[in-house]
């Protein structure tokens, strides 16, 4: 069996070392696609390139450091369970790839803590039995590492509304986490192939961040790159097309309509209704405060844009 490691004793960076090596809980919904924070392809550069960590933590991720142990206290308020910190970093007695570094475990349980803070605009995501996907396969990977019978999840949301949920094991659950963690690990990251690069918009800002140094050359594409440029023309067309449809019928709804404000069907329930909308009128502004004046209020941001122009063929 595999020791666990002390983490009282190593430092944030030695930590980090050891985080490499494997899966933690917080990794299990990002190779499942269910965390909208984070894509596979940032997670496997984040394990293969672990210099690209830097300036990826955030305040979020600082205040809920910062508020856990409150979280944990509360829990043993509203229970009457006692929870204990459990200072060590546990791999998988089989999938030596899979690591578990918990928050709290519950004294006299075979159980674990996981404490959460959130926004309050997030409280709908807890609502009666929900529990967000993400913190659900986290859960689940500690206790297929740890064989814990049960987990416990504490969320305080927008710092004054606190929550907490008992989550039972379930192995068909597990069963799919460790066979999700295993193809990532062994076919990417350790085979060193990048997982499809997807859409998602955290594959998007992970993208944008990791390119934004900028070498003003021109290189060679591959074929490969001509296929994906073919494949994005299409899709403009497709959207240009799909939005002149939606058009068409929105306005034979509207013909519906009429003078009338709203309408009904045995499915749906429409309204047309005016609305009022502000806006700031910039020339009458410059006109009487002067360009230079507006200026400074101006923000300037600097961002990458992709364009694309087909080269046509000289006859």
């Amino acid at each position: 069996m595999v020791q666990p490691i002390n983490i009282k004793q190593l430092t944030h960076e030695e930590w980090l070392q050891h985080r490499q090596t494997g899966i933690g809980g917080s990794d299990a919904g990002t190779i499942l696609g269910v965390n909208k924070w984070k894509s596979k392809t940032q997670l496997f550069f984040e394990k293969t390139n672990p210099e690209l960590r830097q300036g990826i933590d955030n305040e979020y991720i600082y205040w809920g450091h910062v508020l856990e142990d409150i979280v944990a206290k509360e829990f043993e308020n509203r229970t009457g369970k006692r929870v204990r910190r459990d200072n060590r970093m546990l791999r998988h007695p089989e999938h030596d790839f899979m690591l578990a570094n918990m928050d709290r475990v519950v004294v006299g349980e075979k159980a674990l803590l996981e404490c959460k803070t959130t926004s309050q605009y997030n409280k709908d995501q807890w609502e009666g039995d929900d529990i967000p996907a993400q913190y659900l396969c986290q859960v689940q990977h500690y206790m297929a590492v740890t064989g814990y019978e049960k987990a416990y999840i504490a969320v305080l949301c927008g710092g004054n509304t606190y929550i907490w949920k008992e989550i039972d094991r379930d192995e068909e659950l597990i069963d799919i986490i460790i066979e999700a963690e295993k193809d990532f690990w062994e076919n990417h990251v350790q085979a060193g192939v990048i997982p499809e690069i997807d859409g998602s918009d955290a594959t998007s800002a992970f993208i944008n961040h990791m390119y934004q140094d900028i070498d003003d050359e021109e290189v060679a594409l591959s074929d490969d790159a001509d296929t994906l440029l073919k494949a994005i023309e299409a899709c403009k067309r497709d959207i240009k097309e799909t939005k002149e449809l939606q058009s068409k019928y929105e306005n034979q709804l509207k013909d519906q309509l009429g003078h009338n404000v709203a309408g009904k069907t045995s499915n749906f329930l429409v309204s047309w209704k005016p609305q009022t909308r502000r806006t700031i009128d910039k020339k009458a502004l410059e006109e009487k405060y002067g360009k230079d004046t507006l200026d400074a209020f101006h923000k300037e941001t600097t961002f990458r844009k992709l364009a694309i122009k087909e080269i046509k063929e000289e006859e």
